[in-house]
C-alpha cells in the first residue's frame, strides 16, 4: 500500500512517501480502506518524539489516528461491521506504528463506529479525535447539564468548535475565548465571544458576575491559570492541554477510544447538531505540507487528508 511514514523521531523532514505492506488484520479488527485522515497537534508531536515516555514506537511509524473509511475485510471474531460499511475511528493503540495516513489501516473495533450519513468523508475524519475530546470533556469530566454556564478557552479551534456545539446541545450557555477575527464564527455556534490576554478574567465575569459552573481549558498557560477564580460555588475545571491542572484541583483529560461515545457524535452530526468545518485538504503524497500548515495553529476548522 501507499503510505507515509517515519524511521526517525523529527519534524516533517523525517516524513516519507511509498510501499509499506499491508496492514495484517487481527481477529479483533477490521481492514479499512483509507478515504481521509484528519491531522491532528497531536500527530507531529508524538512524531517528535514527545509521548516517547507513554507510548512505544515501533519503526517505521504511520502517523494518524483519525480516519474515515470502507471496511473491506472484518477479523475472524468481528460481528460490528461488515464489507462495504463507512466508518469513522479514532485509531490510537498503546504503540505508534499503525496509523491512518495510508491507504489501508487495521483498525480495532473498539476504536470505530458508523460514518455519519450527512457527512462527506472528509469532514468526518475530523470529527472522531477533536469530537471525542470535546465530549468526554464535557460529559464525563465536567458533567455539564442543561442552564449551567460554560466557559470554552480555545474555543474556535477544532476541538474548541465542537465543544462550543455539543455544551449547546446540553442545554448550556457557553462563552468562548477566542481572536477577534473569529468572534463572529462563535456567536454562528451559539457562544458569547470574548478576546482572551490580559483583562481576560474581568470581561468574563462582566458576562456572568455569579461565576461560571464549567471551565473547559483548551488553551493552557495564562487561560488556565486565571480559570479557578471565574468558577462559581461547585465549579468544575478540566483542561486538555496542562496537566497542571491537576494541581488547581481540575480533571486532566487525555481523550481514549469509546465506541459508545462515538457512536453519540454520528447521532449528534445526524441530528444536524454538530457540524465540521474542513479549512484546507491536501492528498495523501503531500502530508508533510497539511502538518506544517497544523503546526502554525492559526487555522480554523480541520486540516485533512484525503486518500485516493
Amino acid at each position: 500500500m501507499k503510505a507515509i511514514s517515519y524511521r526517525s523521531y523529527g519534524g516533517p523532514e523525517v516524513l516519507e512517501y511509498g510501499e509499506l505492506p499491508d496492514p495484517k488484520v487481527g481477529p479483533d479488527s477490521v481492514l479499512v480502506k483509507v478515504k481521509a485522515a484528519a491531522v491532528n497537534p497531536v500527530d507531529w508531536k508524538a512524531q517528535a518524539g514527545y509521548l516517547d515516555g507513554a507510548l512505544d514506537a515501533v519503526f517505521p511509524v504511520v502517523p494518524g489516528w483519525d480516519v474515515s473509511g470502507v471496511v473491506v475485510q472484518p477479523g475472524a471474531d468481528v460481528q460490528e461491521f461488515a464489507v462495504g460499511d463507512e466508518v469513522i475511528g479514532y485509531v490510537r493503540e498503546d504503540f505508534l506504528s499503525r496509523g491512518t495516513f495510508a491507504e489501508y489501516v487495521a483498525a480495532p473495533v473498539r476504536t470505530l463506529a458508523r460514518k455519519p450519513a450527512n457527512l462527506t468523508f472528509e469532514q468526518a475524519a475530523g470529527l472522531p479525535l477533536a469530537g471525542l475530546t470535546a465530549y468526554q470533556s464535557l460529559v464525563k469530566a465536567l458533567r455539564v447539564a442543561q442552564g449551567q454556564t460554560v466557559l470554552i478557552h480555545a474555543a474556535a479551534g477544532g476541538v474548541g468548535s465542537m465543544a462550543v456545539q455539543i455544551a449547546k446541545h446540553l442545554g448550556a450557555r457557553v462563552i468562548g475565548t477566542a481572536s477577534e477575527r473569529n468572534h463572529d464564527y462563535l456567536r454562528g455556534l451559539g457562544a458569547e465571544p470574548v478576546v482572551y490576554g490580559d483583562g481576560l478574567a474581568d470581561r468574563v465575569r462582566a458576562l456572568a458576575p455569579s461565576g461560571v459552573d464549567a471551565v473547559l481549558d483548551l488553551a493552557g498557560g495564562e487561560a488556565l491559570t486565571v480559570s479557578p477564580g471565574l468558577l462559581a460555588e461547585g465549579g468544575r475545571l478540566a483542561s486538555i492541554a496542562d496537566p497542571s491542572v491537576l494541581g488547581l484541583g481540575g480533571r486532566y483529560v487525555f481523550v481514549r477510544p469509546d465506541p459508545s461515545d462515538l457512536t453519540a457524535l454520528t447521532e449528534l452530526a445526524e441530528s444536524g447538531a454538530l457540524t465540521v468545518e474542513v479549512a484546507e485538504v491536501f492528498p495523501l503524497e503531500k502530508t508533510a505540507a497539511a502538518q506544517k500548515l497544523n503546526a502554525e495553529g492559526h487555522t480554523r476548522g480541520k486540516i485533512v487528508v484525503t486518500v485516493p
